[in-house]
Parts: structure tokens; C-alpha cells; sequence
């Protein structure tokens, strides 16, 4: 069941997972593939479809991309976009240690730091890898270093939990709340389908993503979409990955921009920062 809000208020999030067309959990990366890096071209290119539209989004961005191109988020930021944490390298959460966690957060929250002036109060795990009961202290270690919100939970069976809650809602610490914005899903008899983003956004039909958005809306509930860069670049190059890996890291991608850009023409969409004082939310005690 989702929290309703005001209808006529709600607003949805774009957000945008800064990482490059190698970035593939489990997947070594090798000297040769950074040196065929896009994401600077792929993501000033998803820069000017969003000038275009007059949207703003968050960007979770990888600490190590911004790192070796420091003059992406400033970039970001002058277009009145948000950024936010998406880790270090990578790497999945479940496969750190607690320590490890928080050098990743700090490292990335140190270089967004000084190359923009602006602190993340949000984060996004790779590959939707918190995980309720095996990292716990991952949502603690967040609320200590002033992370605001969260959106690494998703309601799928494969992927998350697909009991948990579709709307935003409160993770419960020793230290208080913090939000959490899972990704926009769309309920069937199959259960619920990852419409928000992902493959399921490239290969869904588009007015399946538009259906969700509305039941959302009409509960008065921000859906909020997810997008990587490589997939506005279609001529990208792809890991050497089995059929499955490859289908869902890579296609199809094919007019992905166009559906992007109707979602956007119709549907209003804000950072995630700003909807955290729009939306009811009510803690999930789960933890």
C-alpha cells in the first residue's frame, strides 16, 4: 500500500546513476576500457536533452569517475541539478565491509566536495545492493555521516524485496529516520515490474511506465525513474557478458532518449532532495 499525499501536488524524481559502460558489478575493469571511457560525452549529452525539457534531476554519482573527470559535476551542478552519492567504485555494499562502507562515502563525499562545494545527503548503492537484514549498519553509517535519504530498496522479487514498500518511507536507526525512495514499479499478476528504469524501462511498452506513473500520482506518491548515461548512447561498446548479463547491463537501447524525453514532457520531475519535505512519510520498522 502506498502513502497518499495531495494528488495535485506531487511531483516525480528523475535521477541518474553516473557510471560508465564497464561499470558492471562482479566485472573486472581492465586499463583498456577507462581509456574508452563515454561517460563525460554520454552524460553532457543527457544534460542538454534535460535543458531542453527544463527538468532537473539527482545524479548519483560514482566517486572514481568523478575523480578522474573533475570537471563533470561541476558541470552538473550548474545546471541546477542535485548530486549524490553512488559509492566509490562500484563495488556491491553486501560485498564490504562496514569500514569499507564508510571510506567509500567519504571518499566520494570528499572529492564532490571540493570540486563543487555542495555535500550529498543522498545515496544509491550499486546494483540496489543494501540490504535490510545483511547491511543493517550500512543505514546507520549513512544517518551518522548526515546522508539525508536513501534509494538503494527496491520492491522486486529478484532484485529486493517485493513486499517492501513501493512508496517512500522511513529506515529506522539507533539515530533516527532516513528516507527511502525505492524506484518507480508497476503491479501485475506477475507481481510488481521494474518499469522505472533499467531494462525494464528500455523494454517495457512506454505506456506501461505512463500507467504507473499515474496510479502513483493519483495516490499522491512521486515515482521516481532511473537512468544510466550509456544508455542515451547506444554506440557505446559492451562487455564481453552472457546473453542475460548482456541484455540487462546493455539492450535494448534504442530510443531510449525519445521515451525520456516524452516522460519528461509530460510529467513533472524534481530532484529527490526537494521531495523530502513533500511527501508523508512513515517509518518502516523492518530493521
Amino acid at each position: 500500500m502506498l502513502n497518499s499525499g495531495s494528488p495535485e501536488s506531487v511531483c516525480h524524481s528523475l535521477t541518474v546513476d553516473v557510471e560508465d559502460w564497464y561499470h558492471v558489478c562482479g566485472v573486472e575493469i581492465l586499463p583498456d576500457y577507462r581509456r574508452r571511457s563515454r561517460v563525460v560525452a554520454a552524460t553532457r549529452s543527457l544534460l542538454e536533452l534535460l535543458r531542453g525539457q527544463g527538468s532537473r534531476a539527482t545524479f548519483f554519482m560514482l566517486g572514481e569517475v568523478a575523480d578522474a573527470f573533475p570537471d563533470l559535476a561541476p558541470a552538473i551542478i550548474a545546471d541546477g541539478h542535485e548530486l549524490a552519492s553512488h559509492g566509490w567504485s562500484h563495488r556491491l555494499v553486501t560485498g564490504l565491509t562496514p569500514a569499507d562502507f564508510r571510506s567509500e562515502l567519504e571518499r566520494t563525499a570528499a572529492v564532490l566536495k571540493q570540486q563543487t562545494g555542495c555535500t550529498p545527503l543522498g545515496f544509491r548503492a550499486p546494483r540496489w545492493s543494501l540490504d535490510r537484514s545483511k547491511t543493517p549498519w550500512a543505514f546507520e553509517i549513512l544517518k551518522e555521516l548526515g546522508y539525508r535519504y536513501d534509494s538503494s530498496l527496491t520492491p522486486l522479487a529478484a532484485i529486493g524485496d517485493p513486499n517492501g514498500p513501493r512508496g517512500p518511507h522511513l529506515i529506522m536507526t539507533s539515530q533516527g529516520g532516513i528516507c527511502e525512495f525505492p524506484p518507480l514499479v508497476a503491479q501485475s499478476l506477475l507481481g510488481n515490474l521494474p518499469v522505472g528504469g533499467g531494462w525494464g524501462f528500455r523494454s517495457f511498452p512506454y505506456w506501461m511506465i505512463e500507467r504507473a506513473l499515474d496510479s502513483y500520482q493519483l495516490t499522491g506518491v512521486p515515482g521516481v525513474l532511473f537512468v544510466h548515461p550509456r544508455e542515451l548512447d547506444p554506440d557505446s561498446p559492451r562487455l564481453p557478458l552472457s546473453l542475460i548479463k548482456r541484455f540487462l547491463a546493455y539492450g535494448p537501447r534504442t530510443g531510449s532518449g525519445e521515451r525520456l524525453k516524452k516522460l519528461l514532457a509530460n510529467h513533472t520531475f524534481k530532484p529527490l532532495v526537494e521531495l523530502l519535505d513533500r511527501v508523508p512519510l512513515y517509518p518502516d520498522t523492518s530493521l
